[in-house]
């Protein structure tokens, strides 16, 4: 499944059909989509590594999470499997033959732990609220309330066909629940910790030599909350260096906005990866 954009190059033609002719319930899986892979791919991405690294400021989740070895030894396998399997349902919609392929390995990944109803539900939030918090920080233009509607719909959706229970009914409401739970549950403890550090460590080695990655950490750890940073036991930044984090960031918004938007989309699935260099099947995603 592929879902056509406007013909027209204007930079807000996604937005702009979006808001015209498309619907954030019936047409949740097109206009995330769109918003995504032609108005918002780096950004997306970006955000959705934060949204792993909250999970990780989670306490009573983490123990599992270093128990099971996938984020501390195989940490850039758990990370291709986890963005292929996501990108498989939202590059090629979560009904259809790879979708729904996708779906069931990671249902089958899942049903090897037992994990609280809850620490589902937390993890689904991050998934549809840390694109739009980053959005509003960083975004080169707003996202709209059609786009952070449909958004909600999806991740609903998708954790419906996983067999999450009690998904808040609003967008309003599960936000909430985003919100209180981290205020009950995020707090320090060694094991989130060393995820946070492996995460973190793996994706500066992406991007600097050694050498450089003492200084690529404290710019990593700008871009986090002080609540995270106490719960993972990283150390605070300075003002001065969250200030020009930010600031780099949000310098970036103009540059974009003067540009003709995406011809293409960016599919993540189309990507050579570390992990698979010469493609991979969905059925050997995750642990084997």
């Amino acid at each position: 499944m592929r879902w056509l954009p406007p013909e027209s190059r204007s930079r807000h033609a996604i937005r702009d059909h979006i808001e015209a002719n498309l619907d954030p319930v019936e047409d949740h899986q097109e206009i995330t989509f769109l918003s995504t892979c032609y108005d918002f791919p780096w950004d997306t991405q970006r955000a959705l590594e934060l949204a792993l690294v909250r999970v990780f400021g989670i306490a009573k989740s983490s123990p599992l999470l270093v128990r099971t070895g996938e984020f501390l030894e195989r940490t850039q396998k758990r990370y291709d499997d986890t963005v292929l399997i996501l990108s498989e349902m939202l590059e090629n919609g979560y009904d259809s033959e790879r979708g729904r392929a996708a779906l069931r390995r990671m249902n089958q990944q899942h049903r090897r732990y037992t994990i609280p109803n809850d620490e589902y539900l937390y993890t689904l939030s991050t998934f549809v609220f840390e694109p739009v918090r980053w959005n509003e920080r960083f975004g080169w233009r707003p996202l709209t309330g059609k786009e952070k509607l449909a958004t909600y719909h999806y991740w609903k959706q998708v954790g419906a066909l996983m067999n999450i229970r009690d998904i808040p009914p609003s967008y309003e409401a599960f936000e909430r629940f985003n919100v209180d739970f981290e205020a009950e549950h995020m707090r320090f403890s060694e094991d989130n910790r060393r995820l946070a550090v492996a995460t973190r460590d793996l994706m500066l080695s992406w991007v600097l030599p050694g050498a450089l990655r003492p200084l690529g950490a404290r710019v990593v750890h700008a871009l986090f909350d002080d609540r995270l940073l106490d719960a993972l036991g990283l150390p605070r930044p300075s003002p001065a260096l969250r200030r020009l984090v930010e600031g780099a960031l949000r310098a970036r918004g103009p540059v974009l906005r003067a540009m003709p938007r995406r011809r293409e989309p960016r599919l993540l699935t189309r990507k050579k990866t570390r992990t698979y260099p010469d493609g991979y099947r969905v059925e050997d995603l995750g642990a084997q």
